[in-house]
Formats: C-alpha cells, structure tokens, sequence
C-alpha cells in the first residue's frame, strides 16, 4: 500500500479514531474494577538485548520490561516527580555533596531474601566502575545500619534522577541468566524470539491495595519479527494489547479495541553520522535540515499527531525545552539547494547521494523514511533507504557507527535533561552519531555543577541551540503512540514522561 495516502485520510481517520476513544472504557478510579482477567498477553516487535539492568547495552524495549522487574531508590511518577520507593527517605546535606537514604524495612527480592544495604552498595558501586552517566561523579558509597550514604566529588544538582536504577542482589553471580529483583513482577521464563513471562510477585513490599501493587496475575510478552506480523496477532486475538503508531494505528478497528493515546516521550530523528563524509560538512547537514518538512512526516504518517521537536529534548520537559526550536529550519528547498551547491553538489556538480538504514521492525521509523526520501528528492538529494534487523541496527549504527543516516527514536533512562543531552558531548560512548563540539562541552558541563535552577536550565536550553546550530541531525518530533487493548477488557493505563509500560497499574475488567 502506497504510505503517502496516509496523508489525504489522516484527518478523516483520526476523526473517528479519537471520536472512538472518548468512549474508552478506561476508568478513573482503578480501585472500582472488577478484575475478571487476571492474565494479559501483550506483543512486542523487538527483544532486550539484556534482562541485566546494570549493563550498558540496555535498550529503551529491555528499560520498558525491567521497569517492571527492579526497582531503584526512588521511582518517577506519572508527572514526572521522583518519589521514594526502595528508599523511604532521604536527606541532602553539605551543599548537596552528601545524600543519605534511609531504607525501606520489609523488601524482598524474587528469591525471598530480604533486601539489604550491601545490595544498593554494589549496585552503586557496579554503575560507577561501567561509567553509567550520573554515576561517575560519586566520590564513594557507604552503609551505616539501614542507610546508604552517597558522598560526590561536587554537588550535582541532576543526580537525584539517575537513582532509579533497579537495585540488584549483591551475590547473584548471573543477573542476566538469574533475573531477580525486587519489583512488581519477577520473570517466570523467557524464550527467545517467543516470549517472556511476567509473574506477579506475591510478596511485593507494596500493601494489596495500595497504587502500584500489581492487579494482574501474569504478562507474557510475546515477541514479533515485525510490525505487520504483530498487528496481525492483536486482530487475530493471539494477543491482547500492543504499543502501536503510525499506519498500524489507522487499521484498528475502534469498535473492537481500546485505544490509549500518549506520548512515547522520546525523540525521533534523522541521525546524521557527522564524521563520515560529506556529512562531515556542516553545509550538507544544514541542507538536510531545510529540505525535511517536519509537519509533512507527522501529517503522512502518525495521522497529524506528533509534537514537533527540533531539539534532543522532549518538548514535554517544558522547563528546559528550548522552545525557539520547534521550528530551527523551516522548509526551505531552494535554500537546501543552495547550501549543497556550495558544498558542492547540483549545478555543475555531483548528485547527493544519501544512504538512510532502518531499523525493519519499526513501522513508524520505516513509514517516517518513506516520506523523507520524497521531500529530499525535491531538493535533489537521492536518498534510498537501506532495512536491516534490530540486532544488525545494534551492531553497524550504534556500536560500530558504520553508518550514514538513521532513523530512530532516542529515549531517556530517567526524567533529566542529562539523559538526553548526554550522548552528544565528544568524549560519551554512547555519541553514535559522532558529534563533536567544544562550545556544547563546555555549556553541558558548566550545567552540571549549576546549583540554580533557573540557571541551570537556561545553560541546558543553550546547549540545545549549540547542538541545532551544528544541524548534528534533523530531530523530528516526540512520536504520538496509542497502546491498544481488545474492547472492553483491560483498563489502568498510565503514561509516563520515559519511555516505560507499567503492567502494574494495568487490570481486567
């Protein structure tokens, strides 16, 4: 099917599909469901690469299951506010250098020992030796009774978001063969390229009623090739529920489904690998910038529904989203042109040839390229879009940086601007796309150690402009998801400002 009819129908399609939706049958109150379906079998299109919440290769699909596994000292809520969890407590002293954490009394581990200091010690300590950002500047860790005493090398007012990091066992000599954490749910089994089970864990520290105990007795998540084959097993009835955007959203009925709108509170972009030529030369990158119309892919594709960025940042961190950026480069071919031409390509000069790797099993990172490689025709670029599998991805875009373009969305591990803005300073791991700016650099760090916050955020909102003035990629938009459940059956559905799925806060009806 021709995807750029999406753009003539998105209006009509979306009429009826939200229509359809403030009909959902999802209730206010969670406490007044009836509970008839204990079980949820929800489908997925990729698999984590690793069930260890410690290992840097964790991708935002393995995040969004271990959200439910382990849990860290603190946990964010629905609005984004960090609130105590496996610490009940915690107190701030020495100008922010020292921060203690009273544990909370009666937490288990899946395996029925009880959770003690030395395990959050050698979960810190474990994230420190890997590098993890925001660990790095923790100067020690210590324990006194049911404490855990944090000491930095300098006060570092975006420290408090990055310990939500599941806590793990201190002596379990496999975490990634022996999953065992403290959450809601504990993996029952996993096969690979089938399912993983989610069991809920009966003796989960949170009281039965209370907001976040699990209401479901069991989750199996079952894995697809891709995103056709997972749409046709949630029409099918093999599954119960599935994230889902773009074209799949158009093809649900609504009268047999709920449809739960929300945003995956990551950014989309066009990722331009800057060190490898000729996207080495600014000019060709700011070309690219100008000739993508922005509004045009989330009207073609995602039914007019998306939240333009133009930033590494969610627009959904409002105060420190840089706002002149929703718009950086407006549609503009015959400036494209111009700057290509200058660098050397059109008039006189050799076509533009730009090679775009997809990641196959996103629908809606394989629809987003289809329209991209429309618009860049018009300003002569001949863009062809090359689709390989999630773990070929892994391997040549992110580890290897073999690559020219990508398209792909870019999550958060916690709610800090750092956990966007992290992977683009020259020296990060994780700067696939081979940024390098000493002015960002220096900004970035400057807002680390800034203790005001109006300050603070102001050299955040600077960094972004450094990093739009270098047209390091063409950043999109915060993708507008839906998760989709068989009519009637499952309610509870919360949307966070990371991208997680909480299987506890979800029940049957």
């Amino acid at each position: 099917m021709n995807r750029m009819i999406f753009a003539s129908h998105a209006a009509l399609a979306l009429a009826v599909l939200l229509a359809f939706m403030g009909c959902s049958r999802q209730r206010e109150n969670p406490s007044e469901a009836a509970g008839t379906a204990t079980e949820l079998r929800y489908g997925f299109t990729s698999e984590p690469v690793t069930l260890d919440p410690l290992h840097p290769s964790n991708t935002a699909d393995g995040r969004s299951i271990l959200f439910n596994v382990f849990e860290g000292l603190v946990k964010p809520d629905t609005e984004g506010r960090l609130q105590p969890c496996i610490a009940e407590s915690w107190t701030v002293e020495q100008g922010g250098l020292v921060y203690n954490f009273k544990l909370r009394q009666g937490v288990l581990f899946h395996d029925g020992s009880p959770l003690k200091p030395v395990d959050v010690q050698f979960t810190l300590e474990t994230a420190i030796a890997a590098g993890f950002e925001g660990f790095t500047g923790i100067e020690k860790v210590e324990t006194v009774n049911d404490t855990v005493i944090m000491t930095l090398k300098k006060a570092d007012p975006e420290f408090l978001p990055y310990i939500t990091i599941g806590i793990v066992k201190a002596d379990n000599p496999d975490r990634e063969k022996n999953t065992i954490g403290t959450g809601p749910f504990y993996i029952e089994s996993y096969t690979v390229q089938q399912s993983l089970v989610l069991k809920k864990f009966d003796d989960y520290w949170r009281p039965p009623q209370e907001e976040g105990t699990p209401r479901l007795d069991k989750v199996t998540i079952v894995f697809f090739s891709d995103s056709d084959a997972l749409l046709l097993g949630l029409r099918g009835g093999s599954i119960d529920g599935a994230s889902v955007t773009g074209s799949l959203t158009q093809q649900l009925d609504p009268q047999r489904f709920d449809i739960v709108p929300g945003y995956s509170a990551a950014v989309q972009l066009l990722a331009l690998n800057n060190a490898r030529p000729p996207l080495d030369d600014i000019r060709v990158r700011q070309a690219l910038n100008y000739a993508v119309d922005i509004q045009g892919i989330i009207d073609a594709a995602f039914f007019g529904q998306g939240r333009p960025s133009g930033s590494p940042l969610i627009p959904g961190l409002a105060a420190y989203y840089e706002q002149s950026l929703s718009n950086p480069y407006p549609l503009d071919f015959d400036r494209a042109r111009s700057l290509l031409a200058e660098a050397g390509y059109g008039e006189g000069g050799q076509k533009l040839s730009l090679e775009i790797t997809v990641p196959s099993n996103y629908v809606m990172h394989v629809d987003t390229a289809q329209v991209i490689t429309g618009q860049l025709a018009k300003a002569g670029i001949n863009a062809v879009i090359k689709l390989v599998d999630w773990a070929t991805w892994l391997s040549d875009v992110y580890r290897n940086r073999e690559y020219q373009a990508t398209i792909i969305s870019l999550d958060a591990n916690n709610v800090s601007p750092r956990s966007f803005l992290a992977r683009y300073r020259s020296d990060s791991g994780s700067n696939f796309i081979n940024f390098k700016s000493a002015d960002f650099d220096r900004v970035y760090d400057a807002a680390l150690s800034e203790t005001d916050d109006e300050k603070r955020a102001g050299l955040f909102r600077e960094a972004q402009q450094i990093i739009s003035a270098n047209a390091a990629s063409v950043y999109i938009q915060d993708i507008f998801y839906f998760k989709a459940f068989r009519g009637g059956t499952y309610d509870g559905v919360l949307n966070y400002p990371l991208y997680v799925i909480d299987f506890a806060s979800m029940y049957g009806t």
